[in-house]
């Protein structure tokens, strides 16, 4: 589904700006005229921000905002309306990594990866669409990954909460395609980032009995993030999608990563990802 529009101008909320995508993010979206409320959970880390933008020669507006908070998240929201008059661009862009499979997991850690993953971004989104739907304009993006498409090992929980938010956001893009609000989601693949140094991880264990499969799937994650995508590459691309003429549904953020979600999106029975993925586990004893 495509139509041309206009691309918009105005005002974008960006969340999780501190590092990686959301900083360089925020710092494109206003080197190409927007003017860019970036939020994060610290302000106190701000200073990378900071000076990317002067780096750019340009100006933000830096907010704090944990995305699970909901009502900071209104408050975030009505104050971007009270001081800048329209929101016209939402990047929710915040998340969190988890590494871990099912039996290592405990309810509490699935919940957070919902809150950040999920949650976080539905509750943004829709304090934002009254504003976007009054106005007859808007764009929605939303950073899941491609394991918002294809299921990974020892991302249960990571991934269950990007396909949530991907299920939620397609629903929804074509009823507000019709009020001229753009829903879209961006898919990234191995973004170099502070992401990962951020991965919840699996406390270790004796004698586990998936510790030998983890440790064949870090080293070929290890492989992955060694040639990824640069931070800065991956925000052009989600700027490139929230100013586009042409209305997607899924953006990709490299040619990586639309090779890899096609995998899963074209697997009608699933083994395909299925076969891909589980190479990335065997061990000797396979």
């Amino acid at each position: 589904m495509s139509e041309q529009r206009n691309a918009p101008a105005g005002v974008a909320l960006v969340t999780g700006t501190s590092s990686g995508m959301g900083l360089h993010t925020a710092v494109e979206l206003a080197r190409r005229g927007l003017t860019v409320v970036a939020t994060m959970r610290d302000t106190s880390r701000a200073t990378a921000l900071t000076d990317a933008s002067a780096e750019a020669g340009v100006e933000l507006d830096v907010r704090a905002l944990d995305v699970t908070d909901h009502d900071a998240a209104r408050s975030c929201v009505e104050g971007v309306l009270a001081d800048h008059g329209r929101l016209d661009v939402l990047v929710n862009n915040a998340g969190r990594g988890a590494v871990a499979t099912a039996e290592q997991l405990s309810l509490d850690e699935i919940r957070d990866q919902l809150e950040v993953n999920y949650l976080g971004p539905v509750a943004l989104t829709k304090l934002v669409l009254p504003h976007m739907r009054d106005a007859g304009a808007g764009r929605v993006l939303t950073v899941t990954s491609v394991g918002g498409a294809v299921g990974q090992p020892f991302a249960d929980a990571y991934c269950g909460a990007k396909f949530a938010v991907e299920g939620f956001m397609q629903s929804l893009a074509v009823v507000m395609l019709a009020h001229g609000v753009h829903v879209s989601v961006i898919e990234p693949a191995a973004v170099a980032s502070d992401f990962v140094a951020n991965v919840a991880r699996a406390d270790e264990v004796p004698d586990d009995p998936y510790a030998a499969q983890l440790a064949a799937y870090l080293s070929r994650t290890a492989g992955a993030f060694a040639n990824a995508q640069s931070s800065r590459d991956a925000a052009a691309a989600i700027a490139d999608a929230a100013l586009s003429t042409d209305y997607r549904f899924r953006w990709q953020t490299s040619a990586g990563a639309t090779a890899f979600v096609g995998m899963s999106l074209a697997d009608t029975d699933g083994s395909r990802v299925l076969g891909a993925t589980r190479g990335w586990i065997e061990t000797a004893s396979n």
